[in-house]
């Protein structure tokens, strides 16, 4: 570990693509108003379910910010992929708009459209997650559960009624798909529902492959359990003094360690969560294993979360967990 990265701010790189080299050269350009690069990056992506969620849903999100669909569209209308990152955008605005300002005039009709391009890239593409993960995103916005496909009868009895049948047409393309649990995670979160959300993760996260991102679901439970507490100090004693949170800590570090071994990369938003969870639990050595890995990435979560100074946090931990993994 001796020639592990510093802690320094300037070899810290946030980047929505992360580790994946020809996703930031399309980000980069669609930056710039242009979608060459994204063309080409869908039609390779097409096939691999999880890799076009991924791929698709950093793309939107990038394609938000300015008008690079809209002209795309005037140039090639039918261009593939097209619809599936209008819907990406469309579903973000909602979100944002419904989390922010609920119930509002302006919230209710983007969620409108955002459900429209949803059934358009349904019928579009066939075989498309993206409709379906859109659809599960939006039924966080509601609380109520008034919609009916919202409050699904549970396929077991530990769980309650929720987006059920949205949950299983996203898993269709791709069973363990990454962002189909995080969205259905996040529905119960959403409503401060702890205990259904824990409930939802024991059922599902052991039988996730082996190296599956999928284990590094329950240590977002545990961040959203310390940021929703009123006594912080408490909380914080989960990463410690609970061995049921240590020892899914380190099997989420097995987990990691596989996937490295069989070729294939964790986002770095969920390394950043398996660092600080070791972090945090004092496994300092396999913290800074994580670090050095991430380098040069870094993601704000789950660091934003936890302190009212991020940065200061993230470079206290990579310096602690580097200095113990040097002596």
């Amino acid at each position: 570990m001796a020639s592990a990265p510093t802690a320094g701010s300037d070899q810290l790189v946030q980047h929505p693509a992360g580790h994946d080299g020809e996703l930031r050269s399309a980000v980069e350009e669609l930056r710039q108003g242009q979608w060459w690069s994204t063309r080409t990056l869908l039609t390779r992506s097409w096939g691999d379910p999880s890799l076009w969620a991924s791929r698709t849903q950093v793309l939107g999100a990038v394609a938000g910010h300015n008008d690079v669909l809209r002209h795309w569209g005037t140039e090639e209308p039918t261009a593939f992929g097209l619809t599936t990152l209008h819907t990406r955008v469309a579903v973000d605005r909602a979100l944002l708009a419904g989390q922010r300002q609920p119930g509002s005039r302006d919230a209710v009709a983007l969620e409108v459209v955002a459900r429209q391009w949803c059934w358009l890239a349904a019928s579009v593409l066939g075989g498309d997650p993206v409709p379906w993960l859109g659809l599960l995103t939006l039924a966080q916005l509601d609380l109520e559960q008034a919609r009916p496909e919202h409050k699904v009868p549970p396929p077991d009895e530990m769980l309650p009624p929720g987006p059920w049948a949205l949950f299983d047409q996203a898993r269709r393309t791709d069973p363990w798909g990454r962002e189909a649990f995080h969205r259905m995670l996040r529905f119960w979160l959403a409503r401060g529902e702890s205990g259904p959300a824990a409930n939802f993760l024991a059922t599902y996260v052991p039988s996730a492959p082996e190296g599956s991102a999928l284990h590094a679901l329950p240590l977002y439970l545990y961040v959203d359990r310390y940021r929703r507490a009123e006594r912080k100090d408490a909380v914080q004693l989960q990463w410690t003094d609970d061995e049921r949170v240590r020892d899914t800590v380190l099997r989420a570090f097995g987990h990691w360690r596989a996937a490295l071994g069989q070729g294939t990369r964790w986002p770095v938003t969920d390394e950043s969560h398996l660092a600080h969870a070791l972090w945090a639990s004092r496994q300092r050595r396999e913290a800074a294993e994580v670090f050095a890995a991430m380098a040069p990435f870094i993601s704000l979560q789950p660091w934003q979360s936890l302190a009212d100074q991020p940065g200061d946090l993230l470079r206290q931990a990579m310096a602690q967990s580097y200095a113990v993994a040097a002596g």
